[in-house]
């Protein structure tokens, strides 16, 4: 072997390990950024209950995360692809390091977490003012007091939270649209959707370790450590439970700061795979960086930035995909975000328990169907026209099956005053409220507060004093409550602290409900990644990182900013109790009409993904038609180019024609 042979085989070797170590760094990059956003989301409902905030402005916090990804998002696509694209995506993934940080710190600036309740903490048994105490003193509900009222000051703090949120969203903003040009741009196209296929299974790694994260860190006491955990009266399935939300934070910025590491050791470009033995590639790749230098002084980058978005626009395909995706993810949106509080209030199940189901039963599906579609594209080399298809009977296929979970579902917890009556008998919701009965009207009980108990009849109270109990013995979790006048016959007039819990057929509709999830993530996800490949080869090469920074621009400020808000709102519209702040203002909600709950849930998805079914449809017909950027005819057929489609093509051969005469005149000078 000759000495230009092995050098041509070294430099082979040397971009063949470059190009591994980007996808294994793009990946690491997807499992750390995906990793805090699942434990973003899953922890909503405990930051909800530390700020004591509603579910609506939950929704613009989590939102938060897309506003700072959209202030960057199309001029990264665009002007990334001109620089230096790994150490873009490296500085991105320490600032998402930095807004993790940001949204941890609240917890240190506050004091210690108070949950309303009628008993006390301290295990001081003598005073009895929580039970029921006839001709007695009203128990001590929320206050006007000025002086008091200064402490929901703190509140205020989930600012923190939103700005690091905001912070975390523009570090993101470079990693997909660059990752996934970068591999675009210099792997083989046979060997490119097996790339992203792996990328995107860190996109699923990531959100399962996020979940068990955070399924550990809400089962433990936000201010373990600082409070004796004996003496607590509620436990992780309570509504008023706030889990150590913000050690997971910590956890994620520690991972995005490492993450961003490699990054900064690998090159700005690097040949075509399949190319590296050309004899001239080394020589060209010096020549074409010092003409890309002198092109950037003579014309700037900002060139073809608005023939490029014109051209974009012109493609029916590329803005039919686009309104798809928008109405898509409204919808898949607000389903993920809100599961784990669906999941807490029709089955009856904690956070912790929550996004631990989540994790398990949903996410190993949703890494094995993009691993097998990235595999079906590869193996069998389907065409575009091919894999708009698959994508589109696979969704079709799987939005029937979505119908089965309206029939798995359990009934509203029985509590006394909000969902029945006293005596047991389902009430109508809308007629009003009978928090009172005959049986504690002279308890002087509060009706604010929500410290539920679950008598031995059957039936939750709002609270120990409704229920009629006199008396009490044991501390902490373990208190029992006895002589309840409310609380009649089959019962023995006794209680205990919390909601009664489901029944055996609402564990199994549980299970049910599970099965038919994961089934339904792995058609999706097979789905994926031929949908996601009708997007990368429906434009052209040259607009591809613009083509994918737009189209996440789009599902940002169209679905994933005002989705939380709105499906927030439409949650907080089924609240049947608000906890109560010391100055009488509504908090978190504490219990919903999970029957109302489930109807906006499921219902409201199940009507945006059929309205998205049209412009399916219509890329369908579009395709059967038309010639793709960079597809060839079949011979013996002729392809249909609309107008749209000449005018792409006569602007490219305007470009390069361009680019070819600058290209000679820029190599002369040099």
């Amino acid at each position: 072997m000759g000495e230009t042979e092995k050098r041509i085989e070294t430099h082979r070797i040397r971009c063949l390990s470059k190009m591994k170590m980007f996808l294994m760094a793009i990946t690491c990059a997807y499992v750390s950024k995906t990793l805090s956003g699942a434990y973003m989301n899953s922890m909503l409902t405990q930051i909800e209950r530390q700020f004591n905030i509603p579910t609506s402005l939950v929704g613009f916090i989590n939102g938060s995360f897309e506003i700072g990804n959209l202030l960057l998002i199309i001029f990264v696509s665009y002007f990334g692809t001109k620089l230096h694209r790994p150490i873009v995506i490296g500085v991105g993934c320490a600032v998402m390091g930095l807004g993790c940080f940001l949204e941890a710190l609240p917890h240190f600036l506050m004091d210690r977490y108070e949950y309303e309740s009628t008993v006390s903490i301290s295990g001081n048994l003598s005073s009895n003012s929580f039970l029921c105490m006839e001709n007695g003193t009203q128990i001590v509900g929320p206050t006007h007091d000025p002086s008091e009222c200064v402490k929901e000051v703190r509140s205020f703090m989930w600012v923190y939270v939103l700005v690091g949120n905001i912070i975390r969203g523009v570090g993101e903003t470079p990693i997909m649209p660059l990752g996934i040009s970068y591999i675009e741009d210099f792997a083989k196209s046979e060997n490119s959707p097996l790339y992203i296929g792996i990328i995107e299974t860190g996109a699923v790694i990531g959100p399962l370790i996020g979940l068990l994260l955070a399924s550990f860190c809400a089962n433990v006491y936000v201010d373990t450590g600082s409070v004796n955990t004996d003496d607590l009266t509620i436990t992780p399935t309570d509504t008023r439970w706030v889990g150590a939300w913000w050690f997971g934070f910590l956890i994620c910025a520690g991972v995005n700061v490492l993450t961003a590491i490699p990054f900064f050791f690998l090159p700005k470009t690097l040949p075509k795979e399949g190319l590296e033995d050309n004899p001239d590639i080394i020589k060209s790749s010096k020549e074409e960086k010092q003409t890309e230098d002198v092109k950037k002084q003579q014309h700037g980058i900002t060139k073809d930035f608005v023939p490029f978005m014109k051209s974009l626009s012109c493609n029916p395909v590329y803005m039919l995909f686009i309104v798809l995706s928008v109405i898509e993810f409204n919808a898949f949106v607000n389903m993920f975000f809100f599961m784990p509080k669906y999941m807490e209030q029709q089955y009856g199940k904690s956070t912790s328990e929550a996004i631990f189901l989540i994790g398990i039963y949903n996410l190993p599906p949703i890494c094995f169907g993009y691993i097998a579609g990235g595999l079906l594209m590869k193996k069998f080399k389907i065409t575009v026209k091919q894999a708009a298809h698959i994508g589109f009977w696979l969704t079709l296929s799987e939005y029937l099956l979505y119908f089965l979970c309206f029939l798995m579902t359990c009934d509203n917890s029985s509590v006394a005053g909000l969902t029945t009556s006293y005596e047991g008998i389902p009430k109508d919701l809308y007629v009003g409220n009978n928090i009172f009965a005959d049986c504690n009207k002279d308890c002087n009980c509060p009706a604010t507060i929500w410290d539920p108990v679950c008598g031995d009849n059957g039936l939750s109270y709002m609270s120990a004093c409704l229920a009629g109990c006199e008396s009490s013995i044991g501390t902490g979790i373990n208190m029992v409550f006895e002589n309840c006048s409310c609380i009649r016959p089959p019962g023995n007039f006794s209680a205990v602290l919390g909601l009664c819990k489901k029944g055996h057929e609402c564990s199994m509709m549980l299970q049910y409900f599970l099965i038919v999830s994961a089934i339904s993530s792995f058609i999706y996800s097979l789905a994926a990644i031929p949908g996601y490949m009708v997007l990368l080869r429906c434009i052209s090469s040259e607009e591809k990182s613009l083509g994918v920074g737009l189209h996440a621009f789009c599902t940002r400020i169209f679905a994933g900013i005002p989705a939380p808000i709105y499906f927030g709102a439409l949650i907080d519209s089924t609240c049947l109790q608000w906890g109560t702040l010391k100055c009488g203002e509504p908090g978190a909600c504490r219990f919903y009409d999970s029957i109302y709950f489930r109807y906006i849930y499921l219902g409201l998805p199940a009507a945006l993904r059929g309205l998205s079914i049209f412009p399916a449809v219509w890329i369908l017909v579009l395709l059967r038609n038309r010639r793709l950027p960079g597809e060839t005819a079949p011979p013996g057929t002729e392809l249909v180019e609309t107008k749209d489609t000449e005018k792409q093509n006569e602007f490219k051969d305007v470009h390069q024609n361009s680019k070819i005469s600058n290209d000679d005149e820029l190599k002369t000078k040099l």
